[in-house]
Parts: C-alpha cells; structure tokens; sequence
C-alpha cells in the first residue's frame, strides 16, 4: 500500500475517514467552533473557504504528495482535518500535520489518539507542542524561518520524531494514555 493510497483509520474515540467534499458544511461548522481561523499560529481553513481547502489538498493528493483525512469524533460527527504530508515513498517517510480540531475536542482523548504522530508544529504553537511531548516524541529541532503564515510572518517550525526502535514503547504508553481513567 503506498502512503497516498485513501483508507479508513478507526479507534476507539476517533475516526480518520479519507477527506471529501460532502465533508465541507461538518467541517465549516467545527472551525466555527473556536473561530480556529484567528489563530495566527497556525492555518485553519475559514469556515467560509471550507470547500476550497478541501479541494487543495484532494489536488495534493491526486499529485501523491498528501493523504487528507477528515477526523470524526466518537459519535462519527466531523471534529477537524488532519494528513499525511510530504510524502517521500522512496525514504519511507511521511510528515503528519495540518492538522485541525474544534475547540470541543481538543485536549480530549480524540485528541490523543489522533496525534499519536504528529510531530510538527509552529514553535509558538504551545498547546500543540506539549500535545506531540505528551506522546513521547523528542524535539529535534527548530527550523527557524521555515516558511510563511498567511499573514506573511516567517513561521518557526518546531521538529518532533519518534524512530521505528521507540515506537513500540511509545505506542504501549499512548495505548495505556486511552484507557487509563480520567481525572
């Protein structure tokens, strides 16, 4: 199976269903929560852009460099967007980001189960950060003037990766993370 290849990803608190345009009216309404587009840290599509955004990164995937999916939440209600980016089949290598939530499932189990990968973010981007750290993933870097915001601003990128020698250990710990009782 190639990265680029659309599949279904279902836990127990989250469901990563391959993104479509039938998806933009859930998705318009979970970035209304949390209006997630006046972060300056970070892109959320406009409510208002949904459909574009979503037929961005469909072309991305028609060009086999992202694998988008749109992230349900336990009751199969659209909570955000999330993907496989920057695919490099040949190093066996794939970023996971432009990721998305609304603001009812941040921090949330959801949350945890979906980032059991996602290991970049914008270095100001705190909530996200401690989010990657929480899974056991080391920083290893900062990628200072990395690219641009949408405002124009040079964006830092903060680096995390967990090797294929710590994932089995890495994915015990965030198994236990979804099962252990909340406080």
């Amino acid at each position: 199976m190639s990265f680029a290849t659309p599949v279904t990803l279902r836990g127990k608190h989250a469901s990563l269903v391959p993104l479509a345009l039938e998806h933009a009216t859930a998705l318009a309404d979970a970035a209304r929560d949390g209006e997630l587009w006046k972060l300056w840290y970070t892109f959320v599509p406009h409510a208002d852009k949904m459909t574009q955004e979503i037929e961005r990164r469909l072309g991305l995937q028609q060009a086999g460099s992202m694998l988008p999916f749109t992230v349900l939440d336990a009751e199969g209600v659209p909570a955000g967007m999330t993907t496989f980016m920057n695919i490099d089949a040949l190093n066996r290598r794939v970023e996971i980001g432009s990721t998305w939530y609304a603001r009812r499932v941040q921090r949330s189990a959801l949350n945890t189960e979906c980032k059991r990968m996602l290991l970049r973010t914008h270095r100001l981007n705190t909530q996200s950060r401690r989010a990657i750290e929480r899974l056991g993933a080391q920083l290893d870097g900062i990628l200072r003037a990395h690219s641009r915001a949408s405002d124009g601003t040079l964006r830092d990128t903060a680096v995390y990766s967990i090797t294929a020698a710590e994932w089995p250990t890495i994915r015990s710990h965030l198994d236990w993370q979804l099962v252990k009782p909340r406080c």
